[in-house]
């Protein structure tokens, strides 16, 4: 049964952190493939008005040192719907996630996404996730820790010990309900130069 669990945790950990890893150029990252460079703090993804679980994702982003505010910093984020599937489109020959968003961190370094709660694909055991990618000016691209959902069924206690000796429960979203839609907080911290290059 334990070796079953480590299984379990091990997969899930993999998928999520694997999206963008099988792409060898960052201009093939999906971050890239945008047209409007007049970026705000704010953005919503697509459908968002039609969603029943609809919610407020808001942060600051720092630099490495943890402390201070990083301005600038384009943060895109893609996710899969209700359902737990992606809703891939195709323009001018190029495959996108359609429930996908841009924002660039004002002076504070702060960021807010207006979105929906993502489901659960049990096909392929994966959790509920946002998936990020970060933009630095001046560096490439790169992807940080998936957004999680406190309340996602297969966030196990083993998958949350193991991400607790990793020092990583902050990429856990805990929603609560304002003005009737869910909110949540995820800070992020830069990697620093030499953890960006691995």
């Amino acid at each position: 049964m334990k070796n079953r669990m480590f299984l379990y945790c091990f997969i899930c950990f993999f998928s999520a952190n694997c999206i963008i890893s099988a792409q060898d150029s960052n201009n093939q990252l999906p971050l890239y493939d945008y047209t409007d460079l007049n970026f705000k703090n704010v953005d919503t993804i697509p459908d968002y008005e039609s969603k029943t679980n609809k919610l407020k994702v808001s942060g600051i982003i720092y630099k490495s040192d943890g402390v201070t505010p990083a301005k600038d910093v384009i943060l895109y984020v893609e996710q899969p719907d209700e359902n737990g599937d992606f809703d891939l489109r195709e323009t001018k020959e190029k495959r996108y996630v359609n429930h996908r968003g841009w924002v660039k961190t004002d002076a504070d370094g702060r960021y807010t996404f207006y979105t929906f709660v993502p489901g659960n694909d049990r096909r392929f055991n994966q959790m509920q996730q946002l998936f990020p990618i970060v933009k630095e000016p001046s560096k490439d691209a790169y992807a940080v820790e998936t957004f999680l959902f406190d309340e996602d069924p297969m966030l196990t206690k083993m998958c949350r010990k193991r991400m607790a000796k990793k020092g990583d429960l902050s990429r856990i979203l805990k929603l609560k309900k304002e003005n009737g839609i869910l909110v949540a907080q995820r800070n992020i911290i830069l990697k620093s130069d030499t953890e960006a290059t691995k």
